[in-house]
């Protein structure tokens, strides 16, 4: 208690640099997968990439982003034993934010899409076993981490390859393709405009305290589906075979339907992920100023404040400029080429896992889910159409993001407990 009173400001200070420093990690990493697929099947460019995640993101953020957050990310780590010891879980969330934001910016550099969540799971671990004991971690929930590696790519994946193959039958492998893509078309955005208001109502929503029924939920996500799959054929209607354009790939007048299709998925990506992972990459943040403004008391949750989600949106943003191209381009253009189809099918697929995976319980990471879902657009094509050089790189970032967010986290703990202590 003593040590908190000394140096809460420090403290405070400290978990806002580290906490801004992690949030540009999540920009350039998790952000830049998610518009990764938009900007690599040349829907958008980079810049109009930039522009609609600066604006989505920041509604996510603000509008759905929650204003409690778990301080204890998903439960991990029991911090009972040090109750009486505040300041041992304000290293350890400190030390927690440092070895995520170290390893984030590690794999952005590497153009390595790995799992912010996992990022920080693995340093709460490795805080909680060399700053409370190995008891304190809930080893099934790690389990079920573990898990997540096998069954999100899978689920990504599946369900990309199957909304590839609707497209291949329904549109590209007829008589008159470019018909009846637009025919089709306004069906697919419902789709997203259905799938991802269910991912806002159903993640992000609760935070605004708009409890909504399973029943009222759908009936709202019909009604947005309507609205967007109306704005998309207004877009769409106007599109007109081009001749010379289909000379040089004799699909680019199709292609051309999926671009303001993808347009939709794009903006609808950077709100959800704002609704969704703000709040949690910035939760050891809420933590420390918690415990530091209350007095050192130990709380499984923590009120969040407008400041810190601006602070949030604001360093994602920042990291999405900087750095976010690398991994764009891994996810955009190295793992298969994407077209806009392609790029949409691979989207809505990870959108749809994700509504999925959180009225279930399942243990998914969106990262996981997006490389799974450019995976089985790629497979749909054949094994040859993938570069499983990038694939076999891609998995071995996975593997070693929890031993490498434990064993930072251990070394930033002992550093920040010498230098308080």
């Amino acid at each position: 208690m003593e040590i908190i009173a000394a140096y809460g400001t420090a403290m405070i200070v400290l978990a806002v640099i580290f906490g801004v420093y992690m949030t540009w990690g999540i920009g350039a990493n998790d952000l830049a997968n998610a518009m990764g697929t938009s900007v690599g099947a040349g829907a958008v460019t980079v810049k109009q990439a930039i522009c609609i995640a600066m604006v989505f993101e920041f509604l996510g953020a603000v509008l759905a982003g929650g204003h409690v957050t778990k301080t204890i990310r998903q439960g991990i780590i029991d911090p009972t034993p040090i109750t009486n010891n505040p300041e041992i879980l304000v290293y350890g969330m400190l030390a927690s934010l440092l070895a995520a934001a170290v390893w984030l910016m590690i794999a952005s550099s590497k153009g390595w899409p790995v799992s912010t969540t996992h990022s920080i799971i693995g340093a709460l671990i490795g805080f909680a076993i060399v700053g409370i004991g190995p008891d304190a971690v809930k080893w099934t929930k790690v389990g079920g981490v573990l898990m997540s590696w096998v069954v999100s790519p899978l689920m990504g994946g599946t369900l990309a390859y199957l909304l590839v193959m609707s497209t291949r039958r329904l549109i590209f492998d007829t008589d008159n393709p470019l018909q009846n893509a637009k025919r089709y078309a306004p069906g697919y955005i419902f789709l997203v405009g259905f799938i991802i208001s269910l991912v806002t109502i159903f993640k992000g929503l609760n935070h605004l305290g708009l409890q909504l029924t399973t029943l009222e939920s759908f009936v709202v996500a019909i009604l947005f589906g309507l609205f967007t799959a109306t704005i998309g054929w207004t877009l769409i209607r106007k599109i007109k075979d081009d001749p010379s354009a289909n000379r040089s790939f004799s699909y680019a007048s199709v292609e051309k339907v999926f671009s303001p299709m993808m347009l939709f998925t794009a903006c609808a990506m950077a709100f959800a992920h704002g609704s969704n992972d703000v709040a949690n990459g910035i939760g050891p943040l809420a933590a420390v100023y918690s415990i530091v403004t209350s007095g050192g008391e130990v709380a499984q949750n923590s009120p969040l404040p407008n400041w810190i989600l601006l602070l949030g949106g604001g360093g994602i943003v920042l990291g999405l400029i900087t750095l976010g191209y690398r991994v764009m381009l891994t996810i955009g253009k190295r793992i298969t080429e994407l077209t806009p189809s392609r790029g949409f099918c691979a989207e809505l697929a990870a959108a749809t896992t994700v509504v999925i995976a959180s009225r279930t319980g399942l243990p998914v990471s969106t990262t996981h889910i997006l490389v799974g879902a450019v995976l089985g657009v790629g497979l749909a094509r054949g094994i040859g159409a993938l570069d499983l050089r990038v694939v076999l790189n891609i998995v071995i970032s996975w593997l070693v993001t929890l031993p490498a967010g434990a064993l930072m986290a251990m070394f930033f703990f002992f550093t920040l407990k010498g230098i308080f202590g």
